[in-house]
């Protein structure tokens, strides 16, 4: 295996970060790493705010659901889809900007996700850990207005990086084929493969070190997709211009 297939398959979500700064230099080498990713038709749709100040971090932080690490993370970064820059070069060119494309929003968001990975992988190679936050949607408008984010824009999740201070497990995934499949979609080994999960998944909740629980993956997922999930998304981004049609 080389050191590339086994960063990516070593990366686990790190919460607790020791208070070390990131050397000179390394951030942007990260963020350099990360503009390398693909991007559709090269329109590199995303920008990435790096949050410094104390008590607009510490706003943040209770925004997404009071996750401290957001707080204390030596960096935090907000990644955002951006369709203003292509906006502007438009009405710079004085040439039509077609706001509302389902397929430019869905551009956007996959050029920043497909970066923010680059980013996470270069992290990961130095050393560093990494935590998603996903909960910097909890309160989309607020966030946007604090990161004075225009139109066209808006922020997808939050990245926290720095020094781990803890060693956690790594968190199985699913059989490789439940998601490894040739040609065609089946669903003939689900419910075998999915009952295999489930008890490997029983068995690490039970024997972590941390937030010990009794629970099947299968029953979490039902749970999670069994209610609203930020339901005020779709009417947040539709005042963004996305999402029209």
């Amino acid at each position: 295996m080389n050191q590339v297939i086994d960063v990516l398959q070593s990366h686990r979500s790190i919460r607790r970060f020791r208070p070390d700064p990131l050397p000179d230099g390394l951030l942007e080498e990260i963020v350099r790493a990360g503009q390398q990713a693909p991007t559709s038709s090269n329109l590199q749709a995303y920008r990435i705010l790096r949050i410094t100040e104390p008590g607009l971090r510490s706003q943040l932080a209770d925004w997404a659901g009071a996750q401290e690490y957001v707080r204390l993370a030596p960096e935090f970064l907000v990644f955002c889809a951006d369709l203003r820059r292509a906006q502007r070069i438009c009405q710079r060119q004085e040439t039509p900007f077609v706001a509302g494309m389902t397929e430019h929003f869905l551009i956007a968001t996959i050029d920043a996700a497909l970066c923010a990975q680059n980013c996470v992988v270069a992290a990961e190679s130095e050393g560093l850990g990494v935590c998603y936050i996903g909960a910097v949607r909890n309160h989309p408008e607020e966030i946007s207005e604090a990161l004075a984010l225009p139109e066209q824009v808006y922020p997808i999740f939050g990245l926290c990086l720095g020094y781990p201070d803890q060693d956690v497990e790594r968190k199985p995934r699913l059989p490789l084929r439940a998601v490894l499949q040739e040609n065609r979609y089946s669903e003939a080994e689900d419910a075998e493969l999915l009952a295999q999960y489930d008890q490997q998944m029983q068995q690490y909740y039970q024997h972590r070190s941390d937030h010990q629980k009794d629970s099947r993956w299968t029953q979490e997922v039902a749970a999670h997709v069994g209610r609203e999930a930020r339901p005020h998304m779709a009417g947040f981004l539709r005042r963004r211009g996305f999402l029209q049609r």
